[in-house]
């Protein structure tokens, strides 16, 4: 029996012997970026209609027979150009008649004034004379504008439209509607809309110094057509209103742009960039390094200074290429992971290596 022991006992410790412990898996290879303070020109894409830089209605100042239209419909026309001819027979009779009327009382004027002096007459009946010389001036005047409101001028430089009119009609003065549309094309306002909580955020930006404004006089704007093809020519944001819309809650940019070759025509849908200013300390994070929890907040898994991954919420305020700018959740210096993140879990060790595209590329190897 004492040997049948001995010999069991024998078995059991080499089979303990046999166990070895589990060994641990080595922690999970990731790439990491550093992030790192960059300076960044901040833009806002935001939709926009052209209008015209201005507008006038061409219109009768006098009634009577129109005997000409002296422009192209949808041509340039310049300030003070020609552009109806009304009959001015009635009225050139008009002017004739005051002006004979004011030689008349110019000379009974004169003639009174010279017997005064000599106390022919009575001081009444000159002041009679004087007024009637100084009425007579006065009509001579009125029919000399009314003669010259015959001819139908431009009021502004700019692209004329279709005439509502045509020759032989009888036009009216002040007429409702207009005889023909001027607007100026070159240059062109931009009109575009942002929310007021955008503007909100980039006053308080610019107040707390986070955000360095470019100035009035480098606000720079771009455009892209609605076909998607750049505008050639950059142009300059000249203004916010100071009420918001309650419909909308936004408020209404204008921008001006040069137009000298005529592309952008009233009411076009275009897209403006606009330049906001520069943030000097912006941290950038890139967009494969960022997910969203279940409830839609962003996050991120960085590695500490013991190797250890641990997760981050983060709050980014817009993405600029491939990347989110970050306002909150991360600091100069952490190392956010990109590559492995389907093998990373938070609060586990990991081994950290820069991120593939992070590493400096391999020297050439020289031809033997």
């Amino acid at each position: 029996m004492r040997k049948r022991h001995s010999i069991v006992l024998a078995v059991l410790a080499l089979a303990g012997c046999g166990k070895e412990k589990p060994q641990q898996p080595p922690p999970p290879e990731v790439g990491v970026v550093t992030i790192a303070p960059e300076t960044v020109d901040l833009t806002t894409i935001l939709p926009g209609r052209t209008d015209p830089f201005a507008v006038s209605e061409v219109r009768p100042q006098v009634s009577g027979l129109l005997t000409k239209r002296l422009f192209t419909e949808g041509g340039l026309v310049t300030k003070g150009q020609p552009l109806y001819q009304i009959d001015s027979a009635p009225y050139k009779a008009t002017y004739d008649s005051a002006a004979a009327t004011l030689e008349s009382a110019k000379s009974k004027y004169e003639r009174y004034g010279a017997l005064l002096k000599q106390n022919a007459i009575s001081k009444q009946d000159y002041v009679d004379a004087e007024a009637a010389y100084k009425g007579a001036a006065a009509n001579l005047q009125s029919a000399r504008i009314n003669l010259g409101y015959t001819r139908i001028t431009a009021p502004i430089t700019g692209r004329i439209g279709r005439s509502t009119v045509t020759q032989g009609a009888l036009v009216t003065a002040a007429q409702a509607t207009p005889l023909a549309t001027i607007q100026t094309l070159d240059p062109i306002y931009v009109d575009i809309t942002q929310s007021s909580s955008e503007v909100i955020a980039l006053k308080l930006a610019l107040q707390h110094g986070t955000l360095v404004s470019n100035g009035p006089q480098e606000a720079k704007a771009r455009l892209t057509l609605e076909n998607g093809t750049p505008y050639p020519l950059d142009g300059k944001l000249q203004f916010s209103e100071v009420t918001v819309d309650p419909t909308t809650g936004a408020v209404t940019l204008r921008a001006i742009f040069p137009n000298p070759d005529g592309i952008l025509l009233p009411g076009m849908f275009v897209r403006a960039t606009i330049a906001e200013g520069t943030d000097p300390k912006a941290l950038l994070a890139p967009q494969q390094g960022v997910s969203r929890n279940e409830k839609g907040d962003p996050t991120a898994l960085i590695v500490d200074g013991k190797g250890y991954a641990r997760l981050k919420l983060l709050k980014v305020s817009r993405a600029i290429g491939d990347k989110w700018l970050v306002t909150d959740g991360l600091k100069p210096g952490d190392k956010l992971i990109v590559e492995g993140l389907q093998k990373v879990q938070p609060d586990i060790p990991v081994h950290a290596v820069p991120a593939s595209f992070a590493k400096p590329p391999a020297p050439a190897q020289k031809g033997r």
